[in-house]
């Protein structure tokens, strides 16, 4: 199971932390953060694999940096420099085993 934390609202150039905790003995060899605002479809936001290679949407290229701490089984995203379009329900996604598993996600809402 994927558990996510530290969503909230934040002005406009702000920054959270999200956190992505995986449950279990399943080792995850990649996860990722997804999005979805209102009225649109999910989205990639950004992914790391096991080797620690990383990508990103262009959207939050240069602004958000996923990370993983392999001990705490916690992906991370750092999000910096929050703009009002950033405001959607996060998710997070891992393929652990053979399998694919989401989390319940956590709201981030930005201000203008």
């Amino acid at each position: 199971q994927l558990v996510e934390s530290g969503g909230g609202s934040v002005q406009a150039g702000g920054s959270l932390r999200l956190s992505c905790a995986a449950s279990g003995d399943t080792w995850c060899r990649s996860m990722s953060w997804y999005r979805q605002a209102p009225g649109k479809e999910r989205e990639f936001v950004s992914g790391i694999t096991s080797d620690i290679s990383t990508t990103y949407a262009d959207s939050v290229k240069g602004r958000f940096t996923i990370s993983q701490d392999n001990a705490k089984k916690t992906t991370y995203l750092q999000m910096n420099s929050l703009k009002p379009e950033d405001t959607a329900m996060y998710y997070c996604s891992g393929l652990c085993g053979t399998f694919y598993y989401w989390g319940q996600g956590t709201q981030v809402t930005v201000s203008s």
